[in-house]
């Protein structure tokens, strides 16, 4: 990242382009200032700059039509030219559709010192990633892992590698990052190893399952509470932003945060400030967040169940996990890391695969991706004797209690399409399971929220 940055600040009000040099001066970076968008311009015809920041009204209007004018135009000439936007009369509508002309971050006043060295951060940190771009051919394992640390993400498919050669760039940012993918395929490790490779690696690494947190509880879990503040609180207690303080907070299923949640978790990620249930005293963090989901957002947003402000502080950068059917030459070298460990488990001792088993494994679609191909092994190798894992050792393991069923367990046929394998693959399991939909969910590798999902998809009627 550019350690020292050329910044222009664009602000008709003399105080705030003067507090803002002072705050960008102690950061180390060079920054000039200008009264309007005509003196903006000015400066950029004349001078390379990393960064503007620029106010979005110059007259005594507050539409902010003036600031969106002025960022067009920038973007217009200038479009690898990070711009961050900066305002009195902030409004949800104006950030969105600032961030929608470019724009790569939103802050109201008045701000504090924090808030914009967190944003000057991020902004350069984008400008970073932007410059490199995506890697382009063919990418080696060994290559990335030569300054990197990727055990836990086991695979060398090119759609895997170009995951990983992500999560390098962005690993040396602050930048937010969403992950997205099915269930099962390995978003939490992504999350890790941006963890695991950023300068924060030696502060905590906190994660949090959104999807598990009910409404009424949510402030209390993220922003903590003290002592006295509702009935159960004898004890003052840190929340989980306070905790992840200096380090990574990691936003699992992001996506099932209730909508009453939304706004109260946006106020923390633009202000960078919260209070303690019972307390009036705000309390500032320095968090990088990483969150993940494997819901389609969008469709969300348009239904009204997400709010497109909160999306665009999430995911400056979005990561997609591929699913394990598209990267199948990654089965047999997960396998390979999976039976020993399960082995180890279960005091085994030395197992080995047969062919048949490994061409099987292959062959399979495995809508529970990693997660549920690690459980079938794991299964397989507590339920066999033998030294040599065989396809009927497989199949025998997949029919058996809490087991995941395979297509020929299932009875499931040629002539099925994917939805009716997956409904019957469902009702199967519920039926070994009797009806407990905890179980139901581990047999087939997902989440409790995504197996309900499933269940209102195929008109599948949850026992009580």
């Amino acid at each position: 990242m550019n350690k020292s940055a050329q910044i222009l600040i664009a602000d008709d009000d003399p105080d705030v382009t003067s507090s803002l040099a002072l705050v960008l001066r102690q950061a180390g970076h060079r920054p000039q200032t200008v009264s309007s968008p005509a003196e903006a311009i000015e400066a950029l015809e004349a001078a390379d700059y990393d960064l503007v920041i620029q106010d979005m009204n110059y007259s005594r209007s507050t539409s902010g039509q003036e600031g969106l004018e002025l960022l067009q135009r920038i973007k217009g000439r200038w479009p690898h030219v990070p711009v961050v936007l900066i305002s009195a009369w902030g409004t949800v509508e104006l950030a969105v559709r600032g961030v929608k002309s470019g724009a790569v971050d939103f802050i109201t006043k008045p701000w504090t010192q924090e808030q914009i060295s967190h944003v000057v951060r991020t902004a350069l940190g984008m400008a970073d990633l932007r410059r490199h771009g995506p890697a382009r051919g063919p990418l080696s394992r060994a290559a990335l892992e030569e300054r990197h640390d990727f055990g836990s993400l086991i695979g060398e498919d090119q759609g895997l590698l170009r995951v990983l050669d992500i999560v390098a760039k962005v690993s040396e940012t602050d930048v937010p990052v969403l992950i997205t993918g099915e269930s099962g395929t390995g978003k939490e490790l992504v999350a890790e190893a941006i963890w695991t490779n950023s300068s924060r690696r030696n502060k905590p690494f906190v994660k949090v399952n959104l999807g598990g947190i009910p409404p009424t509880l949510f402030e209390s879990e993220i922003f903590g509470h003290v002592r006295g503040a509702f009935t159960d609180a004898k004890h003052t207690r840190l929340g989980r932003f306070e905790a992840a303080n200096g380090g990574t907070l990691f936003l699992d299923e992001i996506g099932d945060i209730d909508p009453s949640c939304q706004v109260k978790l946006l106020r923390v990620l633009q202000d960078r400030t919260f209070e303690r249930v019972g307390s009036s005293v705000s309390t500032s963090v320095d968090v990088r967040v990483v969150s993940a989901t494997n819901r389609d957002l969008a469709t969300m947003i348009a239904s009204g169940g997400f709010r497109e402000d909160l999306l665009f502080r999430l995911n400056l950068i979005t990561i997609h996990m591929p699913p394990l059917r598209e990267r199948k030459s990654d089965i047999p070298l997960l396998a390979a890391r999976f039976l020993p460990q399960a082995a180890s488990l279960y005091r085994k001792g030395d197992l080995r695969l047969a062919p048949d088993a490994l061409d099987w494994l292959v062959a399979q679609r495995w809508p529970g991706n990693v997660r549920q191909l690690k459980h079938v092994i794991e299964r397989t190798v507590l339920l066999s004797s033998a030294e040599e894992i065989t396809v009927h050792d497989l199949l025998a393991a997949g029919q058996a209690e809490f087991g995941i069923p395979t297509a020929d367990a299932a009875g499931l046929g040629d002539g099925m399409t994917l939805q009716d394998m997956e409904r019957a693959m469902i009702l199967r399991a519920m039926d070994e399971c009797d009806g407990n939909l905890s179980k139901v969910a581990e047999a087939l590798g997902l989440s409790r929220g995504a197996l309900y999902r499933r269940l209102e998809k195929h008109g599948i009627h949850a026992p009580q």
